[in-house]
């Protein structure tokens, strides 16, 4: 089923959904089972699987030159997307991402996809590999994702990369987009933020799922700016508990966003991780409890394969 059903048939009711990433190469699937099978007493709609791009390893040689070596730590997005909905009964939201992939490599996973009987995606262009400092789009890829959703939507009216296609089955995908409360770090200013936004909706884009962010107020003030910008897709805020001191750097370095004194006050008075994690489940139990409010449709947590911190927050709000 599509998320924009999953919504529209809750009849305004909040639902839970949870973000998984794939294991690194060489582990067993049998870890995102252990994590579905403790979240799945809560009957999310819908899971999200990320998506890796390459990033370069070097390997020595006995003559002691060092061979750049491409590498993708977490294979195996549609794959674990197919094993879930297989095993649980419940729809399985791939990403896609522009870095790693070139369009016919795309169009490829998107008809497995289809086969698949996957109904939505969500469409991101990725992050930088390790150690560029800047996006490098791949050689035949997209450089942006805006040109991926346009692929994807291309697929939905039913044309492909090669015009030697006559007969060409429409495709169907329910497509999501990112959106940051608090400004895309590349964007010149919050309104260009909005601007590329509703070309996303306006190209096919049908529902958003927000970057992680600490202050409901910055979620609240997104949803109404976009609403005043003509965007009036359902907007899904992704959320994240703190669990340990060091995130207080990471978090903000990484993903450029901001935590609220109070938060990082109370964090730093910590001195222990599992005082930490106490004052993270407090705090985002808070932010979901003003969220389910003001009306989110989906509370939408990062779980990072690790869903203790998520179950206890969950818990306290099912």
């Amino acid at each position: 089923m599509k998320i924009i059903d999953h919504i529209q048939n809750a009849k305004g009711k909040t639902l839970f959904s949870f973000e998984l990433l794939p294991p690194a190469k060489g582990q067993g699937i049998q870890s995102i089972f252990k994590t579905m099978d403790e979240l799945m007493e809560f009957k999310p709609p819908f899971i999200d699987v990320t998506y890796h791009r390459e990033d370069y390893i070097y390997k020595e040689h006995a003559s002691g030159l060092l061979e750049r070596v491409s590498y993708r730590k977490r294979p195996g997005t549609v794959a674990i997307c197919a094993a879930i909905m297989n095993k649980y009964k419940v729809d399985a939201v791939p990403h896609l991402i522009c870095g790693g992939f070139t369009k016919e490599e795309t169009e490829n996973a998107l008809i497995d996809l289809n086969f698949l009987g996957i109904d939505n995606v969500l469409v991101l262009r990725g992050d930088a590999r390790k150690g560029d400092a800047d996006f490098i789009p791949s050689d035949g890829g997209h450089a942006f994702a805006t040109d991926l959703l346009e692929q994807v939507t291309d697929m939905n009216k039913g044309k492909y990369l090669h015009e030697d296609i006559i007969t060409s089955e429409k495709t169907d995908f329910c497509i999501g987009v990112a959106g940051y409360p608090e400004k895309h770090f590349e964007s010149p200013n919050f309104n260009t933020d909005f601007k590329y936004l509703k070309q996303k909706v306006d190209m096919g884009a049908e529902f958003i799922v927000t970057q992680m962010f600490f202050n409901v107020e910055k979620y609240k003030e997104f949803v109404t700016k976009c609403r005043d910008n003509g965007i009036h897709v359902p907007i899904i805020p992704g959320l994240k508990p703190l669990t340990t001191k060091k995130q207080l750097v990471t978090l903000p370095r990484i993903f450029h966003l901001d935590i609220p004194e109070e938060l990082s006050d109370a964090v730093s008075a910590c001195k222990t991780n599992a005082d930490v994690r106490q004052v993270g489940e407090e705090w985002l139990v808070q932010q979901c409890q003003e969220l389910i409010k003001f009306g989110a449709p989906v509370l939408h947590f990062y779980t990072m394969s690790n869903p203790g911190p998520t179950k206890k927050i969950v818990e306290k709000l099912a």
